[in-house]
């Protein structure tokens, strides 16, 4: 199963946009979403504060940020 964390904060517009992108275009078993809220940490705000959401595939380090569309997501998921 692959790990997705998209980094988000609340009120969002844009980071609800993606994440009814990620779940509409991937099937629900082969994929687990974790939701980061970045306003919680000042180094995630840092890293993320003027860029999110960003959608990052944690095994092997490789992200993408917003605009992002299905087939950037499905080329992150497949990514070796």
């Amino acid at each position: 199963m692959t790990h997705l964390t998209l980094y988000t904060t609340l009120g969002c517009h844009l980071c609800e946009q993606a994440e009814a992108m990620i779940k509409s275009c991937l099937p629900g078993s082969t994929y687990e979403l974790e939701l980061v809220e970045i306003a919680n940490s000042d180094e995630l705000m840092t890293a993320y504060g003027v860029r999110i959401p960003v959608l990052r595939r944690q095994d092997i380090a490789q992200e993408i940020g917003w605009p992002f569309t299905p087939d950037d997501i499905q080329n992150l998921v497949n990514a070796t």
